[in-house]
C-alpha cells in the first residue's frame, strides 16, 4: 500500500493509472468475495482507502492550482 507521501511524489497521470488498476482489482475482489474465495477480507477496505487517498491528493492539487 502506498502512503500519502509516496502518492504526492507521483504525477497526476501516474495517480490516474494507479487508481484505474486499483478499481479493476477491487472489482475482481468483489467478484471473488461473492464466491466466498477471498483470502484477506480486509483487502477491499485497504484498496478503497488507497483510492480515496489518491482522490484527496488530486483534489488538493486542483485547489492549489496545479501539480506539485
Amino acid at each position: 500500500m502506498l502512503t500519502a507521501e509516496d502518492i504526492r511524489e507521483m504525477t497526476d497521470e501516474q495517480i490516474q493509472e494507479r487508481m484505474a488498476e486499483l478499481r479493476e482489482e477491487l472489482f475482481r475482489l468483489r467478484f471473488r468475495g461473492s464466491l466466498m474465495e477471498l483470502e484477506n477480507s480486509q483487502l477491499p477496505k485497504q484498496i478503497r482507502r488507497e483510492v480515496a487517498r489518491m482522490k484527496t491528493i488530486l483534489r488538493e492539487r486542483e485547489l492549489s492550482g496545479g501539480e506539485a
